[in-house]
């Protein structure tokens, strides 16, 4: 099978991280700008950074409409943070007119988590990655998901006894953090930003299903 072409959505937010774990993953890797880019990957990443930034970038560079087009035929993508907001069909928390790319038979609530001040790092059980030891997610100004259309699986939640949380079994405890929807995957938290490439190699083991 030739080596899959991974895009990363290269407008605003954490490219270069996301490239390089899917480079160390033997995945080709390219930053997506334009449309034409876009037509040109076999799967595409978008990346954690800020949502309305992000929605603003793809209309100006007139990548709203053929995000949309490509994930409707099926290409698979991977949101993380900001990622998973654009990904989602419907949007809670979001400024006056703000659009997504959808997709994901999911509601996202922006920002859920709190404001800068209040990310955290957490460790998640995660069935579906590869065996080994719990996941470890770094949640910025984190987005949740607070409902599933039927033909989502949800993959991982928060600790419902979190050892960080100022207040055992709080309104966060529980919630979605990642979810699988057909050859889409979303994650709340950056697992670019850590040393654990298992979310990443899942979304590859997506494309070569696709």
């Amino acid at each position: 099978m030739p080596t899959p072409v991974v895009g990363v959505l290269a407008l605003q937010g954490d490219v270069r991280e996301h490239q390089r774990v899917l480079a160390a993953l033997g995945a080709g890797t390219v930053p997506v700008r334009t449309a034409d880019e876009l037509d040109r990957v076999d799967a595409l990443v978008l990346p954690g950074g800020e949502s309305t930034t992000m929605w603003r970038l793809t209309r100006s560079f007139g990548l709203l409409e053929p995000l949309r087009r490509r994930v409707a035929a099926g290409m698979p993508a991977f949101g993380s943070c900001a990622g998973m907001i654009m990904l989602a069909d419907q949007l809670e928390g979001g400024v006056t007119g703000q659009e997504t790319v959808g997709g994901m038979d999911i509601v996202v609530r922006r920002n859920a988590f709190g404001r800068q001040v209040d990310s955290f790092e957490s460790d998640l059980d995660f069935p579906a990655l590869a065996d080994g030891p719990p996941l470890h997610a770094v949640f910025i100004r984190a987005p949740w998901v607070e409902k599933v259309g039927s033909d989502v699986e949800i993959l991982a939640r928060v600790a419902t006894d979190r050892a960080d949380s100022a207040t055992a079994g709080g309104p966060d405890a529980g919630r979605i953090v990642a979810v699988r929807h057909g050859a889409l995957l979303a994650t709340s938290f950056h697992p670019e930003l850590t040393a654990d490439a298992r979310v990443h190699a899942l979304f590859l083991d997506i494309v070569k299903e696709a």
